[in-house]
């Protein structure tokens, strides 16, 4: 819809959202502007601008779907991606706001109507279309980045100043380092250790860079549930989660991602589908919504949301076998936005820790604040992530803590590049890492690996 009004100067043309992905006027007309969100808000708290505030943002929403504000002004761009989607604001909002599906459409809006350089789509389909599209794809730059490390030409490129002129300083010092063998979906299977009578599956969402990247997270997530009773297989045919597809605008990339994750379960029957990354089981769970148009998909979509776990939630649904290995050290909780605010699940990881033998938690000030990773925020904003980072790295240093213990990929690389910049060695870990270090680690029952990988 678009409307035109007069003004002494000249006639203004106003347009408001229009195509598909539309924020929906009943969740905006949600927000009563109490102001209960701004203290939750990271970006408030770092400019203290109404603009930069959930509510601010809802206002700009609804200015232009009430066509008082153009959707192309720089303004409504600027602050719709400012914004880290963390979704702390949902977590305090008495009214129940959803504002998380909100500034998601706000963005397929721009998508479809803004004008992008072209660089900018070129990066966005190469990267975020064309990679994490075909898990084979990322699986295969995954082990060429290993060989790039291992060879030491990674180091070199540094020294040299290669990774500066091309503008990848800061992105490197972002990258853990990688595991040695990606897990290839239908390849590896990590059976039941015997507890009690019961006797159950479980299927792990290997996911893009927790399948590559942190493949041994996974192990090690695999490994514990295995110790717990439930044999893990992993899927084949599974993709990437989709999202930082629905974060940056792609919805209908991210819907097809979705639908060939529902078939790539669906074989499994009811089985809880298990993941260790918050960001994905954040968007996992809410597969429901995003395809709640699509006729075919919308009640297999409901299903299969709902057979979503965290890592961290499975276990806590059930009597946890004691771990059997002391871990006599210091450590402190990082918590990710979308396990805390997206998932509301803040309990499990804690119980589970203060389950291991010798291990001392000690909480940080503001866990739950945004550590400004967001997916890509900490590279395409990379200012006020790392000022969100700092603050993160400052608290947690000041526990005296020698590991920082989190449950989302992001998170971790977030933290670990803000520890080195502050000056902190401390180690910083996933949550099934810790686990599974308290199980024996790699010493209890392995997987069975086959040959039957795509």
């Amino acid at each position: 819809m678009a409307v035109a009004i007069e003004t002494d100067a000249n006639l203004i043309r106003l347009g408001g959202f229009s195509g598909s992905d539309i924020p929906e006027d009943d969740l905006l007309r949600a927000c009563v502007h109490c102001g209960m969100c701004l203290p939750s808000c990271p970006t408030y708290r770092l400019t203290g601008q109404e603009m930069s505030s959930p509510r601010g943002r809802l206002w700009l929403m609804r200015a232009v779907a009430d066509d008082r504000l153009d959707l192309l002004d720089p303004l409504f761009d600027e602050q719709m991606y400012q914004c880290l989607n963390c979704r702390a604001c949902e977590a305090v909002c008495p009214s129940g706001v959803h504002y998380g599906p909100l500034v998601e459409a706000s963005r397929a809006q721009l998508e479809q109507h803004c004008p992008r350089p072209l660089r900018e789509r070129a990066l966005r389909r190469a990267g975020l279309d064309w990679l994490f599209a075909d898990s084979g794809r990322l699986r295969l730059l995954v082990r060429m980045l290993r060989l790039s490390e291992k060879s030491g030409m990674t180091a070199l490129a540094r020294k040299t100043g290669l990774l500066k002129l091309l503008g990848m300083e800061d992105l490197q010092t972002l990258t853990p380092e990688i595991s040695r063998r990606p897990i290839v979906p239908g390849n590896e299977r990590w059976p039941a250790e015997p507890v009690g009578d019961e006797s159950r599956n479980a299927q792990l969402f290997n996911g893009c860079i927790m399948g590559t990247v942190f493949a041994n997270t996974n192990r090690a997530a695999a490994r514990v549930m295995a110790r717990n009773g439930a044999g893990v297989d992993v899927p084949i045919e599974q993709e990437c989660c989709g999202a930082l597809h629905v974060h940056a605008g792609m919805m209908e990339e991210a819907r097809s991602l979705a639908r060939e994750n529902i078939d790539a379960f669906e074989q499994s029957g009811d089985d809880p589908i298990i993941v260790t990354a918050a960001g994905c089981g954040a968007a996992l769970k809410e597969y429901g919504y995003l395809l709640k148009d699509d006729p075919a998909y919308a009640d297999r979509a409901e299903r299969f949301s709902n057979r979503v776990r965290d890592f961290t939630e499975y276990l806590g649904e059930r009597e946890l076998v004691p771990p059997t290995k002391a871990v006599p050290r210091t450590v402190t909780y990082q918590e990710p936005c979308h396990l805390v605010h997206a998932q509301r699940i803040s309990r499990q990881p804690r119980d589970l820790m203060k389950a291991i033998p010798g291990l001392e938690l000690v909480e940080m000030k503001e866990s739950s604040l945004c550590c400004g990773s967001a997916g890509i925020y900490n590279i395409i904003r990379e200012e006020m992530a790392k000022e969100l980072g700092d603050r993160k790295a400052l608290h947690a240093m000041e526990t005296s803590a020698t590991e920082v213990i989190t449950a989302n990929p992001g998170c971790q690389m977030q933290v670990r590049a803000s520890l080195r910049r502050n000056g902190s060695r401390a180690r910083v870990r996933h949550i099934a890492e810790l686990l599974d270090e308290a199980y024996g680690g790699a010493k209890t029952k392995r997987a069975l690996i086959g040959r039957f990988a795509r």
